[in-house]
């Protein structure tokens, strides 16, 4: 199974990315995920299920340990290309 994840960190700071902003980029950038979008207003990664799991459990943690208040994802079961 193939998932896409959206997430956001709170508070926003759109001067300086907060320390929980940069966390939750080096989480997913760092993860073995197939693509990777990081942008000022919304993130996103895809890539296998328990890679995703993996990394949505590291996210949260993680940014919540550096300072979000709120952390707001929604995660999709995409397709897979089929050969």
């Amino acid at each position: 199974m193939r998932l896409r994840v959206e997430f956001t960190t709170e508070p926003f700071d759109l001067d300086v990315a907060p320390a929980h902003a940069v966390v939750a980029r080096e989480v997913v950038e760092g993860a073995a995920l197939d693509s990777v979008d990081v942008g000022p207003f919304g993130n996103t990664a895809e890539g296998g299920a328990d890679v995703v799991l993996a990394a949505v459990d590291a996210l949260l943690r993680r940014s919540l340990e550096a300072g979000a208040t709120r952390v707001s994802l929604q995660v999709n079961v995409i397709a897979e290309a089929e050969g």
